[in-house]
């Protein structure tokens, strides 16, 4: 068991806290906040709330993300690892159980900033638009399922003296049906999907802002 009991997340999102690992400067450690599951559950519609508690759980889908096939059977080597952190599975702690995974770490050895916040300091610069190219790129290549691209999900590592991003949550399949995990086309849409999304988000981040996202997603 990892002991998390004198430790404080380096960041914290809607649902899990995040910590570095106390044995692997590398790796950081995703737990659940407490009674977030029960939580989500009580909000969601009826139909939902029949689902079990990994419907809830962001580990429980991370694990699902992870088990995809074009990852499940990636070698170390595999180009599917160029915009991923490594895995490294479940592990239990004294919060619950924890998501272990690679720690993306800046020049300094803190954790790499979000594209958001990267956003939000130099604006949608030639560097890190050509990080955003080379990103879609790699999951057109790839064939590597996602949700919605958001970019306080991804975060902005120098590799070779420019920036590149890599996507620390959200990954995995969102559609009803998992059409596209089986059929080529499918997936050839979905991904162009997700990645013009992520596009409209982004300009929606550097914007004014005058209408909130859910509604500027919908015109």
């Amino acid at each position: 068991m990892i002991d998390l009991s004198n430790s404080r997340p380096f960041a914290s999102g809607g649902n899990r806290h995040c910590y570095r690992h106390p044995q692997f400067a590398d790796r950081c450690v995703k737990v659940m906040r407490p009674g977030r599951v029960a939580e989500l559950r009580q909000r969601a519609p009826w139909y939902k709330g029949l689902a079990d508690d990994s419907h809830f759980d962001d580990n429980a889908r991370e694990v699902a993300g992870y088990r995809q096939k074009v990852l499940r059977t990636a070698p170390d080597d595999s180009p599917v690892w160029d915009h991923l952190p490594r895995w490294y599975g479940m592990t239990e702690t004294s919060k619950g159980p924890g998501a272990v995974s690679e720690l993306l770490l800046d020049a300094h050895g803190a954790p790499a900033e979000t594209l958001e916040t990267y956003l939000q300091r130099a604006g949608l610069d030639a560097p890190i638009r050509g990080a955003l190219e080379r990103f879609s790129q790699w999951l057109r290549a790839t064939g590597v399922l996602t949700k919605n691209l958001l970019p306080h999900n991804l975060v902005v590592v120098s590799r070779g003296g420019q920036p590149e991003l890599y996507l620390v949550d959200g990954l995995g399949n969102a559609s009803f049906l998992p059409l596209s995990e089986h059929l080529a086309v499918s997936r050839r849409r979905y991904i162009e999907r997700r990645i013009d999304k992520m596009w409209k988000r982004i300009h929606w981040e550097i914007s004014d802002r005058n209408i909130p996202w859910k509604k500027a997603e919908r015109l």
